[in-house]
C-alpha cells in the first residue's frame, strides 16, 4: 500500500488513509479519494473528482475529464463516486456542466471495461454496467439497473430501478422500474422476477409487479387507460407507486409493447 514513488500525485489532493496509488498514476490537484481506494497504474484522476472510500480504479480509466459538450465553459464541476465502486479499464467518467455540475455514480457499483459515462448523468448504488457501453450526457439510472454489454443510450433518458437490458440494445426511450427489455428496437421482454429472488423480494410482491405490467404491456389498452386501471384496480404500495410516477413522468416515452 501507499503511493508510489513514481505516480504524479499533485500536493493539493485530498488523499485518505490507506489509500494505494501504483506506478504511472496520474492525480491532479482538486481531487479527494478516500479511505481505502486503489488508484491502479496508468489511471488518471482529474480536476473534480470526488472518489468514495474502499474503491478501486484500474489501469487506463479516465476520472472527472471535461465533458464532451460544446456547451460547457470551463465551469467548475465535479464528478463523484461512491464507496466501495469498481471502476474497470479504460473507463471515462466526465464531470458535470452547467446543467446538474455533477456527474454521479453510487455505492456498490460495477462499471465494467471501456464504458463511458458522459456529463451530468446520476447513477444509483448497485448498478451494474457492463463491457463496451455508452451512455450519453444527463441520464438518470437507479439502484439495481443492470444494463449488459455493448449498449448504448441516448442523452436525458431514465432507467428505473431493478430493470434489466440486455446486451447490444439501443437505449432510446425510458425503461420503467422492475422490467427486462431486448431486441431492436428495445421492447418489454417481462419482469425482472430473477433480480427481484435474488434480492430478497417475496413472490406476492413479485406476482402483483407482474400482474401491473401486464395491464400496462400485454392488455389491448392505451397507456393512459392502463394507468388508470392501474391506479384503481391494484392496492397501495411503494412499488406500484413507483412504476406509475415514473410512467407519467416520462416525458421521452417508455420502451414498447412486445
Amino acid at each position: 500500500m501507499g503511493i508510489s514513488t513514481m505516480a504524479q500525485v499533485h500536493p493539493d489532493a485530498k488523499i485518505g488513509k490507506d489509500v494505494t496509488i501504483e506506478a504511472f498514476a496520474t492525480v491532479y490537484a482538486d481531487v479527494e479519494i478516500g479511505d481505502g481506494t486503489w488508484i491502479g497504474p496508468n489511471a488518471v484522476i482529474m480536476d473534480g473528482a470526488r472518489i468514495g472510500n474502499n474503491c478501486k480504479v484500474f489501469p487506463g480509466a479516465v476520472i472527472s475529464a471535461e465533458p464532451q459538450d460544446l456547451k460547457y465553459q470551463g465551469e467548475k464541476s465535479i464528478t463523484t463516486i461512491g464507496d466501495n465502486t469498481t471502476i474497470r479499464e479504460c473507463v471515462t467518467i466526465n464531470r458535470g456542466t452547467v446543467d446538474k455540475m455533477e456527474t454521479r455514480v453510487g455505492n456498490n457499483c460495477l462499471i465494467m471495461a471501456y464504458v463511458h459515462i458522459a456529463h451530468d448523468t446520476f447513477i444509483g448504488n448497485h448498478v451494474i454496467i457492463a463491457v463496451d457501453t455508452v451512455l450519453a450526457g444527463h441520464m438518470v439510472i437507479e439502484d439495481f439497473a443492470i444494463i449488459e454489454g455493448i449498449s448504448g443510450a441516448q442523452q436525458f433518458l431514465h432507467i428505473g430501478a431493478h430493470s434489466f437490458i440486455a446486451a447490444g440494445s439501443l437505449i432510446r426511450k425510458n425503461v420503467p422500474p422492475f422490467i427486462k427489455c431486448a431486441r431492436e428496437p428495445l421492447t418489454y421482454t417481462g419482469i425482472n422476477a430473477i433480480g427481484l429472488r435474488r434480492r430478497g423480494w417475496a413472490e406476492e410482491t413479485i406476482k402483483e409487479i407482474e400482474d401491473i405490467y401486464r395491464t400496462l404491456y400485454i392488455r389491448n389498452v392505451n397507456i393512459s387507460k392502463a394507468l388508470q386501471e392501474i391506479e384503481a384496480n391494484y392496492p397501495d404500495s411503494a412499488h406500484k407507486t413507483h412504476i406509475l410516477e415514473f410512467i407519467r413522468s416520462s416525458e421521452n416515452g417508455i420502451v414498447k409493447r412486445p
